[in-house]
């Protein structure tokens, strides 16, 4: 009976609102803070969404990964709004909807493993998504991960932003499915990038109400928000700018380092 008792608490325990301790507005925060947010910024003003939430997953190295969070969401929310000014009107909207109808499910999905995951479960679950997203970035690379010959349906397109929505929710990441989804429908490069703007631009809107009920914002986040607001601002601008001069290559494998130091250290601090 003890021990029912002690298990039932612990469960309980559990499915608590989020505890969002202060944000200590240290040096060392902001020397994690500050490049975490730049990268966000170019990376969704001028090479899609892919790989942006590396900055999540390097402010969740010096932050419980549920602060890591709720702190670059309106963040990243600011960014779409830059993002979405500069392709305004140019992306696919038949695309677009199909994912964004299907990443309501997901975002759902997401909350309801929130509600009853600790830090330990949530800074693996980063990890482990910023390994596999490298992994997938180098197959696809090499050609292991082919394109589509003919273009996905509506029912792909559902099934694209449940996965994505999930992804996004509990990582802020979500682009490989959209990638798959959005490569098969033969885009040009513009309206690929302005149609990831409005998918995630979308999804950031979903998770901003279940982040609020999880205990996402307090003072303290939204203090270092409006702070860290114009390096994402200016993150964005770069990237539009760069959309068409910046060597991707470059960028891109930069990133990629980034992403298995900060995954591999989250996925060893979560086990040990």
């Amino acid at each position: 009976m003890r021990h029912g008792l002690i298990v039932c608490t612990c469960a309980l325990k559990t499915l608590r609102p989020m505890d969002y301790s202060m944000i200590e507005l240290s040096l060392s925060f902001f020397y994690f803070a500050v490049p975490a947010v730049l990268i966000a910024g170019i990376f969704k003003g001028g090479f899609g969404s892919g790989a942006s939430f590396v900055s999540a997953a390097i402010l969740a190295l010096v932050l419980p990964p549920e602060i890591a969070l709720g702190l670059m969401l309106p963040l990243l929310m600011l960014i779409d709004v830059g993002s979405l000014l500069a392709y305004w009107g140019k992306w696919s909207w038949v695309d677009s909807r199909r994912v964004l109808i299907g990443s309501l499910p997901g975002v759902v999905l997401g909350f309801l493993v929130f509600r009853v995951a600790n830090d330990d479960v949530i800074r693996f679950m980063i990890g482990l998504i910023a390994l596999a997203f490298v992994a997938w970035q180098m197959a696809k690379s090499r050609g292991l991960v082919p394109t589509p010959k003919e273009r996905l349906g509506a029912p792909a397109g559902l099934v694209t932003g449940t996965v994505a929505g999930f992804t996004s929710f509990v990582s802020h990441a979500g682009g490989p499915p959209v990638a798959i989804y959005l490569l098969s429908q033969k885009l040009d490069k513009t309206t690929y990038q302005a149609s990831t703007v409005l998918i995630f631009g979308g999804i950031n809107v979903m998770k901003f109400g279940p982040y609020a009920a999880l205990g996402a914002f307090t003072k303290d986040t939204w203090m270092a928000v409006l702070i860290l607001a114009p390096l994402a601002l200016i993150g964005t601008w770069i990237g539009v700018k760069s959309h068409k001069i910046m060597p991707e290559p470059l960028f891109f494998a930069i990133t990629y380092v980034l992403l298995i130091a900060t995954g591999t250290r989250l996925i060893w601090g979560a086990l040990s």
